[in-house]
């Protein structure tokens, strides 16, 4: 007797699956994999899940439909597969994760990116479970801030679907763009596309439990900045900012963009970066190169807390350069200054959390 798939397909087209009431085959859980090696047939069945109720009895029927239609001599070996679960909705994702929190700047160039990597790995160093996510997808930095541009994050199998696993360093859980593009091309995509990447970045990734989720969001306002809106509900956003009147202008539009009656994202305050300069050799002496207090003056008038007043020193540069951000290194002053900001952010966001309700995900209409 010579066996050919359609004698197993047309043997396994008569048993009825009691999950849908189809056959086998129009219930379209025959895999695209029947293999026959003279007497014996493998093949692969798709369950919906790994705790079907009908699986065992699915699999004896159909191992018996090939001996009754075919010929008790067939050798039958059933394999099992099941389908992923599809990706939750928008307001149940992230069901583990306590605070989101936006790091926003009105204009680039601020060290937005550069506050973001040092909040997060300095809220680690408080002993709280942190997740940062790269959402600058035309421009991202933080595989090389974090000194992991040649990781490659991996797959994980987990509650029926196959989830990308974040890279871990600093004791924070990382995720960017930039571990899946060439660093040394341009990135040439659309707006949609753009979202589309962010949206698995956050929705098919496996952040599991965090105290704070970190969004390192890209300048100014745009797709990225409404997609983040429209897809989780933020906590609070912190706004990056230097002192010079140029930057501060553009730090009022990002506050009111998360500020404005549709959005209603709270403030948690400013940060003052390159607030001024302190010489190595001089460490007690400061110089006001971009102006002084701009940005506190702002904090007042806008009626926000300000946080911190970052200093600008050589360290800040090479430590980001050379994968080892300076909150790595609490002993020294920006270290010491990004330790007391993921404090004022702690007590901000427990602040908040006691007198505002929780945050609602953005519905914008086009």
């Amino acid at each position: 007797m010579t066996l050919y798939p359609k004698l197993i397909t047309d043997a396994l087209a008569t048993v009825i699956y009691p999950g849908t009431k189809k056959n086998l085959i129009e219930s379209e859980m025959l895999a695209d994999d029947v293999r026959i090696d003279g007497m014996k047939v493998s093949f692969t069945l798709i369950f919906p899940r790994d705790t079907d109720p009908f699986m065992k009895s699915t699999l004896k029927s159909a191992e018996a439909a090939i001996h009754y239609n075919i010929s008790n001599d067939v050798e039958v070996s059933i394999s099992t597969e099941f389908k992923s679960a599809p990706r939750p909705e928008v307001g149940k994702l992230l069901p583990e994760v306590k605070n989101i929190i936006a790091v926003s700047s009105g204009k680039g160039g601020v060290g937005k990116s550069t506050v973001s990597a040092n909040l997060a790995i300095a809220l680690a160093k408080l002993g709280y479970k942190v997740g940062l996510l790269d959402t600058d997808i035309f421009g991202p930095s933080m595989p090389k801030m974090f000194g992991v541009e040649e990781e490659r994050p991996c797959a994980v199998r987990k509650d029926n679907r196959d989830l990308i696993e974040p890279i871990e360093k600093y004791g924070v859980k990382l995720l960017s763009i930039g571990f899946f593009i060439d660093p040394s091309k341009a990135t040439l995509w659309r707006g949609g596309m753009a979202t589309s990447a962010l949206k698995q970045l956050i929705a098919d990734a496996d952040w599991g439990d965090l105290d704070y989720f970190i969004l390192d969001t890209p300048p100014g306002t745009s797709d990225i900045h409404l997609t983040l809106l429209q897809t989780l509900a933020i906590t609070g956003a912190v706004i990056v900012s230097t002192p010079q009147n140029v930057a501060l202008a553009d730090a009022r539009k990002g506050i009111d963009m998360y500020t404005n009656d549709k959005v209603n994202v709270p403030i948690l305050g400013l940060v003052e970066n390159m607030a001024y300069f302190t010489p190595k050799e001089l460490p007690e002496n400061k110089y006001y190169i971009f102006g002084k207090d701009g940005c506190k003056n702002l904090a007042a008038e806008m009626g926000c807390p300000l946080l911190a007043q970052i200093p600008i020193v050589q360290g800040i540069c090479e430590g980001g350069d050379s994968g080892e951000p300076a909150a790595t290194k609490p002993d020294t002053i920006t270290g010491r200054s990004f330790l007391n900001l993921a404090q004022a952010v702690v007590t901000v966001v427990n602040r908040r959390n006691k007198e505002r309700p929780k945050t609602k995900i953005v519905d914008v209409k086009k």
